[in-house]
C-alpha cells in the first residue's frame, strides 16, 4: 500500500471519526438522564461542563464579530442539554445516597456545598436566589431582548443590504464570487439572530429548571432522609439540602458563564479587534482619565472619606492618564517612514489580467463627474443604472450583465462614454451640477441656458441653473438631472444592443430554469438543436426588437420546427408567427387597429423572385430595385413618422428578412412583419400601398 494511499485512508478515517463525535455524544447526554453513574464519573462530567462553559466563553471574548461563531446557538443547546442531563444524573445520586453524607454525590458537589458556602445550607440558599436572580432577571433577560431587537432589525434591513451588494456588483466594485459571498454573510447574519433569538430562551428555560430541580433535590431529601432512613430532620436538612445547594451551584456556574457568553455575543459590534482590544483601544484616550482622576482627587480630600483608598484610585487614574498622553505625542512625533522605491522588475512584469476585460457593458467618465457615483453624496447614476438595469431584464427576458462604471482620465471633466464588449456606442458631455430642459414640443416661453443636444432622441436642449428648474416646468420643459441623461442614453444603447448582451452562457441559464417546469420540452429541443444554434436565433429575435420574456412559448415553437432546418436565420423566421401577438402588442394597444403598409403584388412578386434567385445571399435584392424601394417606402411613410403614428410594413415571409436588413439603416424604427405574425383576431387598416407604380 502507497503512502498517499495511506494519508487518504487517515483523512477518511479523520472525517469519519469527527463526524461521529456529535452523535455520540447525544447519545451519552441520553445515558446520563436514565442510566445510574457512579460519583466519580458525575465529578468527570461536572468538570468537563465547567471547561466547555469557560471554553465558550474565552471563544466569546475573542470575537471580532458575532458571526465568527455562528455556531454558538448550537453549541448553547449541546451546553444546555448536557447541564441538564447532568442535574438528572446529579439528582439520582443525591436522592439515593444522600444519607451517607456530604460526600455521597461526589468530591465535586461536596467542594461546592462546604468551600463555597462554608457548609451553611442557609447561606447555600440565599447564595443561589442571588446568582439565580442575577442569571435569570438581569443577564438572561436582558440577552433575550437584545437577541428579539436584533433578529427584527437584522431582518427588516435584509432588502437593503441585498440592494447595496447588487449596486456594488453594479458599478464594479464587487466581483460575482464576491457579492455571492457578500449575500451569503448577509443570509448567515440574519440565521444567526434567529437563531440566537430562540437560543436565548433555552438560557431562561434552562435557570428556571434549576429552581425547580433544586426544589424538588430539596423536598425529596427531607421525605427520604425522615421516612426511608430514620433521620432527623435536622439531619435530614444537613445533608439533602447541603448536597441540593451543592447541585445547584455546581451547575450554575456553567450557566451563568454560558448567559455572559450569549450577552457579549449579542451585544458585539463587528470590529477588526476582539473585544479586549476593542475595549482598550476605546478607554485608551487621556482626554477620559483626566477628568477621572480630578474628581477622585476632589472627593478623596472630604472629610469622612476613606482618603488612602480615593487617593490611591486618583492617583492610578493619573498615572493612565499621563503614559497615553505621552504615548500620542510620541506617535505624533514619530517620523514619516518613506514608502519603499518599487522594484522595477516587478513593474515589469504584464498579467492576463492587465490585458484582458471581461465586462461587456462600461461606462467611463471624465473626473468632473465622479460626484455621480460617490457614495457620500448618494451615488445617484449607481441607483439609475441599477434600474435600467432591472428594468431591461424584465423587458427583455434575460439578466442583463452588470454595468461597471470608472473613470478615465483621457476624457474630458465632463464627458462620458458608453462601450459594450468594448465598443463605444455613445458619448456626450453633461454638466454635473446643472439640469438638462429638453424642448418637448410643448414649450411657449423660453429660458436662459447653454443650448445643446439631448443625447439620447437628439431634442433640442438647454443646461440651466437649478433655480431655474420652476421656470422651466412652468414654461413647458422637460426638466432632469444629469444621471438621468446618462442613464437614458445607456438605456437606449443597451436596448439596440441587447443581441451583444445574450451569450450562450445566458441562454443555457434559461434553458435551465425552464427545465425545472418542461424538462421534456427542453430536453426534446436541446436534443435536435445545439445550444449555439439555439442562441442565435435569440439573438436574431433581439436583433430585431423581439423580447424573448415569453421563452417557453420560443422553445415550444422551436421544437415543432427544429426537424425542418438547422439554419438559425430560416427557424427564426418559422418561429416569429408564434410570437405575433407580442410583437403586435408593442406596435398598438388590444382595441387599436394596427396600422400598415403593404406592397403591391407585382412588386412583391419581383422581391421574391430576386430571393429565390440567390436565397443564400447577404443582400439578395437588386440594388437599383432596392433603391427605388427605399424611395417609394419612404414617401409613404413621411406622414405617418411625422404624425408619430405607429405603423407596420407587412410582406411575404419570404421577403420580410431581406426587406427589414434593407430598412433598418435608413428607416430603423420601421417593424416590418410577415402576414403570418398577425393575429387573426387583430384588425389592420392597410394606410399606404407601395407598388411598381409609385416605386420611382
Amino acid at each position: 500500500m502507497t503512502a498517499a494511499t495511506l494519508q487518504m485512508n487517515r483523512s477518511i478515517w479523520a472525517g469519519a471519526g469527527r463526524a461521529a463525535v456529535l452523535p455520540i455524544g447525544i447519545l451519552l447526554l441520553v445515558v446520563l438522564m436514565v442510566v445510574p453513574i457512579p460519583p466519580f464519573m458525575l465529578d468527570t462530567f461536572f468538570i468537563f461542563n465547567i471547561m466547555i462553559s469557560l471554553a465558550v466563553l474565552m471563544v466569546a471574548l475573542n470575537t471580532q464579530k458575532p458571526l465568527d461563531f455562528s455556531s454558538f446557538p448550537t453549541v448553547l443547546l449541546f451546553a444546555t442539554l448536557l447541564r441538564l442531563a447532568l442535574n438528572v444524573a446529579s439528582t439520582r445520586v443525591v436522592l439515593v445516597n444522600g444519607h451517607q453524607g456530604p460526600d455521597a454525590a461526589g468530591h465535586v458537589i461536596e467542594a461546592f456545598g462546604k468551600f463555597l458556602i462554608g457548609g451553611d445550607y442557609i447561606v447555600g440558599i440565599f447564595v443561589f436566589a442571588i446568582l439565580m436572580i442575577i442569571n435569570l432577571v438581569v443577564i438572561t433577560k436582558g440577552a433575550g431582548r437584545v437577541s428579539e431587537v436584533s433578529a427584527r432589525f437584522t431582518l427588516d434591513a435584509l432588502p437593503g443590504k441585498q440592494m447595496a451588494i447588487d449596486a456594488d456588483l453594479n458599478a464594479g466594485l464587487l466581483t460575482p464570487d464576491e457579492a455571492k459571498a457578500r449575500r451569503q454573510e448577509v443570509a448567515t447574519e440574519a440565521d444567526f439572530y434567529g437563531s440566537m433569538d430562540g437560543a436565548s430562551k433555552f438560557v431562561k428555560g434552562d435557570a428556571v429548571a434549576g429552581i425547580l430541580i433544586l426544589f424538588v433535590n430539596i423536598i425529596g431529601g427531607l421525605i427520604l432522609g425522615t421516612v426511608q432512613h430514620d433521620l432527623t430532620l435536622a439531619q435530614a436538612g444537613s445533608n439533602y439540602v447541603l448536597l441540593a445547594i451543592g447541585d445547584g451551584l455546581v451547575a450554575q456556574i456553567p450557566a451563568l458563564l454560558l448567559s455572559i457568553a450569549a450577552a457579549i455575543i449579542v451585544t458585539r459590534v463587528s470590529s477588526p479587534l476582539d473585544l479586549t482590544g476593542q475595549v482598550s483601544s476605546q478607554f485608551g484616550s487621556a482626554g477620559a482619565w483626566t477628568p477621572v482622576a480630578v474628581i477622585l482627587g476632589l472627593l478623596g480630600v472630604v472629610p469622612g472619606m476613606p482618603h488612602i483608598l480615593i487617593l490611591t484610585a486618583a492617583a492610578i487614574a493619573a498615572t493612565v492618564a499621563w503614559r497615553l498622553k505621552r504615548a500620542k505625542a510620541m506617535a505624533d512625533a514619530a517620523p514619516v517612514v518613506e514608502a519603499p522605491v518599487a522594484d522595477p522588475t516587478a513593474e515589469s512584469q504584464i498579467s492576463w489580467e492587465d490585458v484582458t476585460d471581461n465586462v461587456q457593458i462600461s461606462v467611463e467618465i471624465g473626473y468632473g463627474l465622479i460626484g455621480l457615483v460617490d457614495e457620500k453624496l448618494g451615488a445617484p447614476l449607481m441607483g439609475r443604472l441599477t434600474g435600467i438595469r432591472r428594468q431591461l431584464s424584465r423587458e427583455l427576458g434575460f439578466v442583463i450583465p452588470m454595468i461597471r462604471v470608472r473613470d478615465n482620465m483621457a476624457l474630458p471633466p465632463h464627458a462620458y462614454r458608453v462601450l459594450v464588449s468594448g465598443v463605444v456606442y455613445g458619448e456626450d458631455e453633461v454638466a454635473p451640477q446643472e439640469l438638462l430642459a429638453l424642448d418637448s414640443g410643448l414649450v411657449h416661453a423660453s429660458v436662459s441656458g447653454r443650448a445643446v443636444k439631448d443625447p439620447t432622441f437628439g431634442l433640442d436642449a438647454l443646461w440651466i441653473q437649478p433655480e431655474e428648474k420652476d421656470q422651466a416646468i412652468a414654461n413647458g420643459y422637460t426638466v432632469v438631472d444629469p444621471s438621468t441623461v446618462m442613464a437614458t442614453h445607456v438605456n437606449q444603447i443597451l436596448s439596440g444592443q441587447s443581441r451583444q448582451l445574450l451569450g450562450q452562457d445566458e441562454v443555457q441559464k434559461l434553458l435551465d430554469t425552464l427545465q425545472t417546469a418542461a424538462p421534456q420540452l427542453v430536453g426534446g429541443v436541446t436534443k435536435s438543436l445545439s445550444l449555439q444554434t439555439i442562441t442565435n436565433v435569440l439573438q436574431t429575435l433581439l436583433d430585431e426588437a423581439v423580447p424573448i420574456r415569453d421563452f417557453r412559448r420560443i422553445i415550444e415553437a422551436l421544437s415543432g420546427v427544429a426537424h425542418r432546418t438547422q439554419d438559425a436565420g430560416e427557424l427564426t423566421e418559422l418561429v416569429r408567427p408564434a410570437l405575433g401577438g407580442l410583437i403586435v402588442q408593442k406596435l398598438c394597444g388590444i382595441r387599436e387597429q394596427l396600422k400598415i403598409i403593404t406592397l403591391d403584388g407585382e412588386l412583391e412578386q419581383l422581391l421574391v423572385a430576386s430571393v429565390r434567385a440567390d436565397p443564400t445571399g447577404a443582400y439578395p435584392l437588386d440594388p437599383a430595385l432596392s433603391q427605388r424601394i427605399l424611395t417609394a417606402l419612404g414617401e409613404a411613410a413621411r406622414p405617418l413618422l411625422s404624425d408619430g403614428t405607429t405603423f407596420a410594413v407587412v410582406t411575404t415571409p419570404l421577403v420580410r428578412r431581406p426587406l427589414f436588413q434593407l430598412l433598418r439603416q435608413h428607416l430603423p424604427d420601421v417593424t416590418v412583419l410577415s402576414f403570418y405574425e398577425i393575429p387573426d383576431s387583430r384588425q389592420v387598416q392597410v394606410v399606404a400601398v407601395v407598388g411598381r407604380g409609385n416605386e420611382h
